[in-house]
């Protein structure tokens, strides 16, 4: 049996991309087989696993469980919401959400909690669930409420199966009141937080680097307006008070009745149930929210699937970029060249109407363009005697003027 050290578990998981763990059972079951251990994991499927594990997965569900004073959301991923729908990964997705509520909101904790009804991490199912569905599967997050006395409240939007759906709430109440009382008042804030999506329960829980970030944007706006410096002051915390009313909950208008506020819509729970009422903390869970998405080509996915895939490449030739625009030019030759080859296809028909029209045109221009050069001519060429007229008139003149005199002498 050969040696089995770090070094050859490292190797191991550069070329499969399974676990240290993994790898180590892979060559000890091996006797310490390279080859043999990789296909050991490949039989096992885990390697298969591992690949998919580097696609994104942005879509899948989002699961609250709670038992009274106590409640867990958690955020389980697919790549499609295809396997959303899956009633595999459903259950997996139930069992987890029942989980959460022991993991106390520890990631870790909830990944290596022995899954239901088998001896194997959830980390583990997940991998294998991974491999019988095809697509990559991810535990992202969770997170926990719990109250010494009241109720943590739930809500889920867009559900899909009970209490899993895209968004999901969980709203933590602490209240001697009925339990009824308080699932129904929690249940609406629970509402109004999944369609709001708060900062925060009150101003000072929202982030110092948030509140200076605002404040200074509102500073220099109110600075363009060229008041005093008193006055500045003042527009500025007039800000921060309508900043705080949009994004702090209590102070919220309150979506189903937008007359009062949140923190007032708890009050008059609190005359119903005769106790006071207080929210102590809340979670929103959007799923997705974070991921950044693949954003996929539609029309050329489509005419891959036709068979049509070489024009979708050839789209990024035809771009400008590193010098295409000759490219360009080339390629729309060849789309120039089709109407050329119909004109060609048309080419007898034409010549033989140019054929047949070809008498008229010479005929028209024998019987009108003929005439029309020698009137021109002739109305030329009068023009030009009339001149000469013009002349010999002179002359005549001057023979006349000759003359007069002449006349003259013989009266005298």
């Amino acid at each position: 049996m050969a040696a089995i050290t770090a070094q050859l578990v490292k190797e191991l998981r550069e070329k499969t991309g399974v676990g240290m763990m993994d790898c180590k059972t892979a060559l000890t079951e091996n006797n310490g087989d390279f080859e043999a251990a990789v296909d050991w994991l490949r039989a096992k499927g885990l390697a298969k696993a591992a690949k998919k594990a580097g696609r994104i997965a942005a879509d899948g569900l989002v699961v609250v469980a709670s038992d009274g004073k106590q409640g867990a959301v958690a955020e389980i991923n697919s790549e499609t919401d295809f396997v959303a729908r899956n009633p595999e990964f459903q259950r997996l997705v139930a069992d987890v959400g029942q989980l959460a509520l022991k993991a106390g909101g520890d990631l870790e904790k909830l990944l290596d909690a022995p899954y239901p009804k088998q001896k194997k991490p959830v980390s583990e199912v997940v991998k294998e669930l991974v491999v019988t569905i095809g697509e990559n599967l991810n535990v992202r997050r969770t997170a926990h409420l719990k109250v010494k006395e009241g109720a943590v409240a739930s809500y889920v939007h867009s559900q899909v199966e009970k209490d899993m759906g895209k968004i999901g709430v969980l709203v933590a109440l602490e209240s001697a009141a009925p339990a009824a009382k308080l699932e129904e008042i929690g249940r609406k804030v629970a509402m109004h937080i999944a369609a709001t999506n708060p900062l925060s329960l009150t101003p000072e829980d929202i982030a110092k680097d948030v509140v200076e970030r605002e404040r200074a944007i509102f500073a220099e706006q109110a600075k363009e307006s060229g008041k005093p410096a008193n006055i500045i002051e003042k527009m500025v915390e007039g800000r921060m008070k309508k900043f705080y009313q949009e994004v702090v909950l209590l102070q919220q208008a309150f979506v189903i009745n937008p007359d009062i506020t949140v923190e007032q819509a708890v009050k008059e729970a609190e005359k119903a149930a005769g106790k006071p009422i207080k929210v102590t903390g809340f979670v929103r869970f959007a799923l997705g929210e974070g991921i950044q998405k693949k954003e996929d080509d539609f029309a050329a996915e489509v005419a891959a699937a036709a068979g049509g895939g070489a024009p979708a490449k050839s789209e990024p030739k035809s771009e400008p970029k590193s010098g295409a625009k000759p490219a360009a030019k080339s390629e729309t030759a060849p789309r120039a060249a089709k109407p050329s080859a119909k004109a060609e296809a048309d080419k007898p028909a034409k010549k033989a109407a140019a054929a047949e029209k070809k008498p008229e045109p010479e005929e028209k221009a024998a019987s009108t363009k003929k005439p029309e050069p020698a009137k021109k001519a002739a109305t030329k060429a009068a023009p030009e005697k009339k001149p000469a007229a013009a002349k010999s008139n002179g002359a005549a003149a001057k023979s006349s003027g000759d003359k007069k005199p002449a006349a003259k002498g013989k009266k005298s």
